[in-house]
């Protein structure tokens, strides 16, 4: 399979998992009315409107500010789709079909809610890390991914190709 079909499988499998489960979530287990919800000693459910990008960073305050953010969302999409198509690699085309499934779904909720749907609550010993959702998991696999090529991988191959 050519790596631009792989990663843009993947982008619409993880983009879809995405979407369904936060629908489910908003609509169908009724979240928002749910309050937190124990899962485990370390996981919670918990509705979260992000108004901002990584972390809750550069809040949307206004309508102008939630349809900026969408447009560079937007911008760095399609800067990851004209990379996907020019790529021969299969390791890149898979985390970069992560990192479109993931910009995507939280895109589509900025324009839908005016917010990304954040609902995953890890937490451990009294610690809360932040809430997130599977479209943020896809990034950072994606991101986790690119990093392992270009250190891990890149790397190794730079010097075995050396050596011959």
């Amino acid at each position: 399979m050519r790596p631009a079909i792989l990663g843009s499988l993947i982008a619409l499998t993880g983009l879809v998992v995405d979407q369904v489960v936060k629908t489910w979530l908003l609509f169908g287990f009724d979240l928002g009315q749910q309050g937190r919800v124990f899962i485990t000693p370390f996981f919670d459910l918990v509705l979260v409107w992000n108004r901002g990008i990584s972390y809750g960073l550069f809040a949307a305050d206004s309508q102008a500010q939630v349809w900026f953010l969408v447009a560079v969302k937007a911008a760095i999409t399609l800067a990851l789709i004209i990379w996907l198509v020019r790529n021969a690699d299969r390791l890149t085309a898979i985390a970069l079909g992560l990192l479109i499934g993931g910009a995507i779904g939280n895109t589509i909720d900025r324009v839908l809610y005016g917010a990304v749907v954040d609902y995953a609550s890890l937490h451990a010993l009294g610690y809360y890390w932040y809430v997130f959702n599977l479209a943020d998991v896809w990034v950072v696999a994606g991101v986790a991914l690119l990093l392992y090529d270009a250190f891990l991988v890149g790397r190794s191959q730079k010097v075995s190709g050396e050596a011959s």
